[in-house]
Order: C-alpha cells, then structure tokens, then sequence
C-alpha cells in the first residue's frame, strides 16, 4: 500500500517502499479480491528469506536502492527549489518505465483518466474541435448534435472568455479541460464572429456526454461505401456497423465495393481492432496472434460473426501514420487476401502494452506482448507493406500546347452508323458546334470557355493551400474538396475490380458457311 511521504520521513525508507512498489509484477498487481484487499500470498520462511537476501540479485537490487535513496536524499535537501516527495517518487517511476522502451510509462490519476475517457470514446462537454490563434482559441468545427452545434457554434469562431475569464490565461489543455466537465452543468462562452473586430457576445452552453465519432463515412462514386476509421475506441464498431447499414439502406444492389480509410489511425483497443476485422472476414478465421515474455500468456484471436461485407471487394487505406491497432486490421485483411492494401508503408508499431491500475487512481502502461498477422509476420519496426505504392500527390492541369483535333473534327468525316443521335459536322452544314463550317475547328474545345461561364477545369482541387485550410475550416457541400491522391486511385482500383467482373456479353461471330465438295469427273 502506498502512503503519502512526508519531508521527515528518512529517505531510505523512501526506498524501501519503491523497491516494494517496483517488485511487484503485474500479475501481483492485478491480483485483488473483490472486497477490495490484498490477495493472499505465499508466506515466506525464514530460510527462503535468507537464501533470497543472499542472492547476487537481491545484493544488488540493495546495492542500487541504495543508490537511489542518496540521490534522493542529496536533490531534497540541495536543489535550487523546494520539490516534493510525490513529485520525486513519480518522476522516478515514470523514467524506470520509459526507459524500458518508447510505449511503457507512469500515468498519474489526471493522464489516466484522460487516456480513459479517449477508449471510451466519451466525456463530459460541448462537443467543439478547436486550436489557439495568437492565444485565442478558435473554432474548428462543431461536432453534430452537440451544445455547440445547437447553440450554433461556428467554423471560425473565436472564444476569447470562458465563464468571464480571458483564455489567454490557460494553455489549450486547461481551456479544454475547462470546457468539459459533468453533464447538465453550465459554462459562459464570450465569442467573437468574424474576427477580433467582430462584436463580442454571450453563449451559455449546458454540458452534455459527447461521443466521440471515430467512424465518419460516405458514398463515392454512388456505388463506393468509403469508411474512415480515426481511432479504436469503444464506440469504433458501433461506428462501422452503423455505416455498413447506412450503405445496405441507400445502395442496396449497386453498392460494389468498400474502401476502409486507415490513414493517420494511431491505435487504439485491441478488441476493437479484432471486431472490426471480424467485419470483413469470414468467421473463424485468425486475426491476430501475441507473444508474450511466458508462453503460457500466449495467444491467438479469431474473427467471428462472419463476413458483413459478403465478399465484395474492399481497399484499405494507409500510411506512416497508421499505428498499431490499424496495423492488426490491415495486415489481417491483406494475409487473408481479402483486401487490396494501397498507400505507403505504415508505422511498424508490432507490440502490446496492458494498463495496470494503481492505487490513488494511478496507472502504469506495460508492454507486454508482440503481436503477429495471421501468416506470423511481426511488423515491429517493419511496419505494412502496402500491396500497391500510392504517394501523397497534388493534381495539376496541362493545357494543351495546341488544339486537338478528333475525327469528328475533320471535313467531311463520316458519321457513325450505329449512333442516330451523332454530332458529328456534315461539310457545309452550320452547327452550334461549328457556326464556321469553312473551319472545322472553330467551334470550343474542352479547354476554352467564353465569359462567364464555369467549367470544371476552372478550380484544380488541392492547387492552393489557402483553399484547402479553408475547405477544411469551413465544409461545405459545394466547395472543391482538395484532391486526395491515395482515395482517388483506390476508387479506380474498386472501378477496375467491379468492371472486370462483369458479364460483358461478347457478339457471336458466325461462322464462314461450307462449300460443298463435289466429285470430279474424269474423262
């Protein structure tokens, strides 16, 4: 049991009580009755005792107690500053861990409840995504359904006061914090629209549980289900089936294929990474397998419930920002080939950490485990290799150097025989298309346009970066979205696949009659 370290307190006892601390295992840890007490342990004898203390292990474990404790002693008493125990203690733990490898470390009661409130996927709050500006904080985006967007919260709003006071005086992590707290509680907005020049006015906002969407979706191409994956929370699957059921309503038939955005995923629950495999694959099949540091802790997951997607083709999406969770759910689709993996190579984040609860409501993270893809690949530091290479590009318009010609163009071109509906130009013949009949060509091209009048080669998506901050400060339906590289391609892949695949009827060819053979007469 920890206590509170006071400054009396000898600092060797201090010690004594990490090395309790840290000589637990896990196992010990976890190992709690219902009622709340220790679990009964082994009891030691005295000869048991006396063979540990004289190992060369437990000598040295003293030997750097020891150690530990002089130093501690020496920064209490000499540091510039007055330090805490506390602040000694935890600083110790937090640097023993992450020592250990970049994922493992100490979270004190405040970092653990927030990295509980992200796999829950909920909290107390408003609902507003937002950053700071020259100190202010400014309004991403409202998320839908929330205080904030039926308080008609805007892109680009500006919060310069919560509950009267200025926001200059918290960083953005307390701003946020500020904002959120228990349900059906109430905080004052001071907002400015349209900038700092804009006239300040007052929101009060009641707090309600926000849940945070990691599956955001859409129909492309009316016929793609597109399904962007963010994080692996608990509310992940219910995302997903909510989406597949989504495109199932509006599609029904001509709903092809799927494609599976994972870029920029960091993670998340294992189970959910397992749950949302499970969606695509058949049931039954493996997932994903754990190594541990014991073999008896060894273990593989299988997918259940079978395939929702009933086996249409799905392209998944990823990049450098595709981490661990993600990495499971792509690499399970690729080893099963029931997935295209397009993108560049993701992070290579190959292991497992479990979060083992403290007392005083702090935690420690833990890696204790690899994980494998079903074939038995580990992907530490390897990362997913995606099946086809797709970069990251900006599309850019060539206007053609000179004016090109088509057979329709031509003088006197003949026209096709199986379209009635031809516009094709007769020599002589005045058309909207070609008003000059001495001048084949007169009429527009694709490239040219009178004025005003739009084509869809006036905006090159994703061109200006101006444009695309703005496109995504402010949706809107009708903007030009910036063009996406990666999506663009797995939709043609999608494309590809469903036109292959159809039954395209070929003509019969008859075949030459026969001539009959006729005897020859002889003379």
């Amino acid at each position: 049991m920890l206590v509170k370290v006071k400054n009396t307190l000898p600092a060797l006892f201090l010690a004594l009580l990490l090395a309790g601390l840290l000589g637990s295992s896990p196992a010990m840890l976890h190992a709690v009755e219902p009622t709340g007490e220790p679990a009964a342990t082994p009891a030691t004898t005295p000869e048991t005792a006396k063979k540990e203390d004289e190992s060369p292990d437990a000598r040295d474990t003293f030997k750097n107690l020891s150690l530990f404790s002089d130093v501690m002693e020496r920064v209490r008493a000499d540091y510039v500053d007055d330090v805490t125990d506390e602040k000694l203690v935890e600083s110790a733990l937090n640097g023993m861990l992450a020592s250990l490898d970049p994922h493992s470390g100490y979270m004190n009661k405040k970092s653990f409840s927030e990295m509980e409130t992200q796999t829950r996927g909920e909290f107390g709050g408003l609902g507003i995504e937002v950053t700071t500006e020259d100190g202010i904080i400014k309004v991403i985006s409202p998320i839908d359904d929330t205080p904030a967007a039926k308080a008609g919260l805007q892109p680009g709003d500006l919060i310069t006061h919560l509950d009267d006071h200025l926001v200059t005086e918290y960083t953005l992590s307390e701003a946020v914090d500020k904002m959120r707290g228990k349900p059906n509680t109430k905080i004052k907005l001071t907002v400015r629209r349209g900038g700092l020049s804009g006239k300040p006015f007052d929101m009060v906002l009641t707090r309600a549980i926000i849940k945070i969407k990691s599956v955001k979706s859409e129909i492309k191409e009316n016929t793609i289900g597109y399904i962007r994956i963010t994080a692996f929370n608990e509310q992940t699957q219910t995302g997903l089936d909510a989406a597949m059921a989504e495109f199932d309503k509006k599609l029904g038939n001509k709903l092809t294929g799927y494609i599976v955005d994972l870029r920029n995923n960091p993670g998340g629950l294992l189970e959910e990474a397992i749950s949302v495999s499970s969606t695509f694959l058949p049931a039954n099949l493996p997932v994903v397998s754990t190594k541990g540091r014991h073999s008896e802790d060894n273990q593989v997951f299988s997918s259940r419930g079978g395939d929702r997607a009933g086996g249409k083709p799905i392209v998944v999406l990823v990049n450098g920002g595709s981490a661990s969770a993600s990495e499971i759910v792509a690499g399970a689709l690729q080893d099963h080939h029931r997935a295209i993996v397009i993108g560049t190579k993701s992070f290579g984040k190959g292991s497992v950490q479990t979060i083992i609860p403290l007392q005083n409501g702090a935690a420690m993270r833990l890696t204790t485990a690899r994980y494998y893809t079903p074939s038995g690949r580990s992907i530490q530091a390897l990362g997913i290799e995606p099946d086809i290479k797709v970069l990251p590009a900006k599309i850019e318009e060539i206007k053609p150097s000179a004016k090109m010609l088509h057979e329709a163009d031509l003088r006197g071109a003949l026209q096709n025989d199986q379209n009635k509906k031809t516009k094709n130009k007769e020599d002589g013949v005045k058309t909207p298309d070609n008003p000059n009949p001495e001048t084949p060509n007169a009429g527009k091209t694709g490239s040219e346009k009178t004025s005003g009048e739009k084509t869809t080669s006036d905006v090159v998506p994703g061109a200006e970066d101006d444009e695309e901050e703005v496109a995504n400060l402010t949706p809107n339906k009708n903007a030009p979205q910036p063009f996406d590289n990666q999506l663009s391609r797995a939709i043609d892949i999608l494309r590809g696949i469903t036109l292959y695949q159809k039954d395209i009827k070929m003509p019969v060819i008859a075949e030459p009659a026969k001539k009959k053979e006729t005897a020859k007469e002889t003379p």
